[in-house]
């Protein structure tokens, strides 16, 4: 259901709401919230609420100046693992400055402007999501351990699968929110699940995303174990990766329910804008020195190839298959802000719809000369400093924090005797 604020209103007072989270994210998607009473709810969507911006990554670029969340009253849902006497709710919220404009560092308002300026050339877009993470178990005083949960293997079952449970539970916490999984599975790693989605808007995907990273943390919580979404937590085992299912089509097809338009030409451009562009914003895409330890193992992919076959390559396209999206990037993770991904995937489609760009060959599993992902964080940092695409799209300051991070974690990681430690520290418990 879709709120508006007089709606968010009326819901407070008629079921026992006493607090309302104002969630958004930082620059690299870590959620992040302010509490605030329900009473003060008419005030806050008039006003906003002022956050102290150089306490969170990547707002510095501010520059000192005060910024304000305002709620999306569409975003409202109900956090069924919170009391159901005082209930909470939780909103979505866009970052502004005082004066009203909004905030360079703000993902959500980045995607806006891509899905605005998409369908302002007659295209829309739709994404999906098929998400991985893996479950720990916690030592005697509770705290996570890197022993899996589990071994079991793909699409195992109980009593070999201990976490049949877990993802029931996560999936009727999704349900109640109003966000429906399509389906869910172990998958092949030791402790290892996915969770996966249909498509759907631009802004809905990664607010869907966002909430079932939450939903899974808050879960295991309960169930006594801990989730990482970490990449690559073992060197010798799956990583945990983020297929990301476009779908393209003239936004007349969608809003006439015109699904026998053939936009087949159209999707193979977009999926050659992605693969021409990839390189330079893997940054954002992969942004930690533990996900590029994922690329080129266990069929995860490191050429910039495509096929319509479960290989190794970066794009899956399904043109010919309705029960899936027609294209499919495999190598993002987790660890990443949806809206700016997101965003940058529509444009690089739309300069490859735009361009008339065309399709290499089909990925050749026996031929090694294709292109590659960046190596490491390091690279992925100096290719979008240097990228005029990113420059297109992402304000300045923006690029410039992202590669400043990147470039100083790659810095730390390099100055670190016991790497695998480092990794641990910095990734496994928080991610």
């Amino acid at each position: 259901m879709i709120y508006t604020e007089n709606e968010v209103l009326q819901y407070i007072d008629e079921n026992d709401v006493k607090f309302v989270k104002l969630t958004f994210c930082d620059l690299k998607g870590s959620l992040k919230n302010i509490s605030v009473l329900s009473s003060e709810m008419t005030a806050v969507f008039e006003h906003g609420v002022r956050i102290t911006a150089k306490k969170i990554f990547g707002f510095g670029m501010a520059g000192g100046r005060d910024l304000y969340l305002y709620p999306d009253s569409q975003t409202m849902r109900v956090l069924p693992w919170r009391p159901q006497h005082g209930r909470v709710i939780r909103m979505f919220c866009y970052i502004r400055y005082g004066d009203g404009t909004p905030f360079e560092g703000d993902g959500r308002y980045f995607l806006k402007q891509a899905v605005k300026t998409a369908l302002g050339k007659g295209w829309c877009f739709r994404f999906g999501t098929s998400s991985e993470f893996m479950l720990f178990r916690n030592d005697e005083s509770g705290m996570p351990t890197k022993i899996p949960h589990d071994y079991a293997g793909y699409c195992d079952t109980a009593p070999d699968d201990k976490g049949e449970n877990f993802r029931r539970d996560v999936c009727f916490t999704l349900e109640q929110m109003g966000i429906h999984p399509v389906s869910s599975r172990h998958e092949a790693g030791h402790g290892q699940h996915e969770i996966d989605f249909n498509a759907s808007s631009a802004l809905k995907a990664a607010d869907t995303f966002l909430s079932f990273k939450s939903a899974v943390k808050s879960i295991a919580e309960q169930h006594g174990i801990h989730a990482s979404f970490m990449p690559k937590p073992f060197r010798n085992d799956y990583g945990n990766g983020m297929h990301i299912g476009v779908n393209v089509f003239r936004d007349s097809d969608f809003f006439n329910n015109d699904t026998d338009s053939d936009n087949s030409e159209a999707v193979k451009m977009s999926a050659a804008g992605i693969m021409k562009f990839i390189r330079e914003y893997t940054v954002f895409t992969n942004s930690t020195v533990n996900s590029y330890s994922r690329f080129g193992e266990f069929s995860r992919p490191r050429y910039i190839t495509w096929s319509d076959e479960e290989q190794e390559q970066l794009v899956k396209l399904n043109i010919n298959n309705i029960d899936e999206a027609p294209v499919v990037l495999r190598a993002p993770d987790c660890v990443c802000n949806p809206y700016f991904v997101f965003g940058l995937l529509i444009y690089s489609a739309m300069e490859g719809i735009e361009n008339k760009f065309g399709m290499a060959e089909k990925f050749d599993p026996d031929c090694r000369c294709y292109e590659t992902l960046p190596e490491n964080l390091l690279e992925a940092a100096q290719t979008a400093e240097n990228s005029e695409f990113l420059k297109r799209y992402v304000p300045q300051c923006v690029i410039d924090t992202v590669v400043e991070s990147a470039k100083s974690e790659w810095k730390e990681y390099s100055s670190e005797y016991d790497k695998e430690l480092y990794e641990d520290k910095k990734y496994f418990y928080s991610l």
